[in-house]
């Protein structure tokens, strides 16, 4: 028995060996599509008070179901819905009916090597006109008109700005009478198709908040350094943008007029997750949709990576995006922030039972409408029942 035991430990080491040996060698071989930079992260905050864990996320009913794909941000004038989805529409929702006003790039659609021509609209906005202001992230910025769905680009991704291209046009926000509409390129390098080797690098890769000016037509870079800057919100006195770094699970500050202009500070530091977009909320304060969590307590894989971009580089010689995003977690998180950045109340669902993927809170007559960037349909949650 001694000997038959000692014999099966021998040959399955020998064969253990044989297997990794040779794999290790190959690894050491293959090139790593991202150079990963190290990164420093606080432990993250405790998930007590009001982060509590909860499911109020559950108590959302699903809209539309089967019939979107990747509604990730959502405006609305009056009672129809505008939002933009993963197969290059825009789209109006009156009545419950769905109806496509708008496509910014061509077909096909549907797969990840489509996203470049096909264009994929992320950030929505409705100026002062009802007219609708849209950031596709592959073709640049425009003006729609929601009833004829005349589209105007205002800001192409061709266009040299301060020598570079527009990588990654993300989300925006735009003044109360038009002028400025600011928003995110959210990388130099990266495009949003691998938006997963922009998270797993790390780079503070280039420029990263943008103004521009409809009456001059003027584009002027605000911030560069940021780790994958997303949403973008002008405070309610726009005097002030917030931009959300998601990399870092952090709000940065830059105020846009006042004594302070020109400047930036920290708005919030060491979120419970990573910020997608942030919209304004009915008391004053903000919602921001977290595209992941960091649990504490639990063990966070994120946190675990940033400061080992070996593993990261490990990790992408082996793995495709598209498998590597099926070991996230799932867990839905929107907070609510007071206009000082403090934590007012949290609404979870672990596991994404009901809410999945959640990249945006809109909130429009007591409802909180949330977008996501891969679920196909729309979650309304009552704000009366939470």
């Amino acid at each position: 028995s001694a000997y038959s035991s000692k014999v099966f430990r021998v040959t399955f080491l020998t064969l253990a060996a044989s297997l990794t040996v040779p794999l290790l060698g190959v690894t050491v071989l293959l090139d790593s599509p991202i150079d990963p930079q190290p990164i420093s992260l606080k432990e993250p905050p405790l998930l007590t008070g009001v982060l509590e864990p909860n499911t109020k996320l559950r108590k959302a009913e699903r809209l539309w179901e089967n019939q979107l794909v990747g509604p990730e941000s959502i405006v609305n004038i009056g009672d129809v819905l505008y939002t933009g989805t993963a197969d290059g529409k825009i789209i109006k929702i009156e009545d419950g009916e769905i109806q496509t006003i708008a496509r910014i790039g061509h077909g096909p659609c549907g797969t990840r090597e489509d996203e470049p021509t096909c264009g994929r609209p992320l950030g929505i906005r409705v100026g002062p006109n009802n007219t609708l202001f849209v950031a596709d992230a592959y073709y640049g910025l425009y003006e729609v008109n929601p009833g004829t769905g005349e589209m105007k680009m205002l800001v192409s991704t061709k266009t040299l700005i301060e020598g570079q291209k527009l990588s990654f046009l993300n989300d925006l926000t735009v003044t109360r009478d038009g002028r400025k509409i600011y928003f995110t390129d959210s990388s130099s390098k990266w495009q949003r198709q691998d938006y997963l080797f922009l998270i797993m690098e790390g780079t503070d890769d280039g420029r990263h908040l943008l103004e521009y000016d409809t009456v001059t037509k003027e584009v002027k870079v605000l911030m560069v350094g940021l780790r994958f800057p997303n949403g973008v919100q002008l405070s309610p006195a726009e005097d002030f943008v917030l931009v959300q770094e998601t990399t870092m699970a952090r709000i940065r500050r830059y105020y846009v007029s006042g004594l302070m202009k020109g400047g930036a500070d920290m708005f919030v530091e060491n979120m419970p997750g990573l910020p997608d977009n942030i919209r304004l909320s009915s008391s004053g304060g903000y919602w921001v949709a977290m595209s992941a969590l960091r649990p504490n307590p639990g063990f966070s894989v994120l946190d675990f990576l940033s400061e080992k971009p070996w593993i990261k580089r490990m990790i992408f010689k082996l793995l495709s995006q598209e498998t590597v995003t099926k070991f996230v977690p799932k867990y839905s998180l929107v907070v609510e922030l007071s206009e000082t950045g403090s934590y007012r109340r949290s609404f979870h669902d672990p596991n994404g039972v009901t809410v999945a993927y959640v990249s945006e809170a809109h909130e429009h007559n007591g409802y909180l409408y949330l977008g996501s960037f891969r679920s196909p349909f729309i979650c309304r949650l009552n704000l009366q029942h939470v």
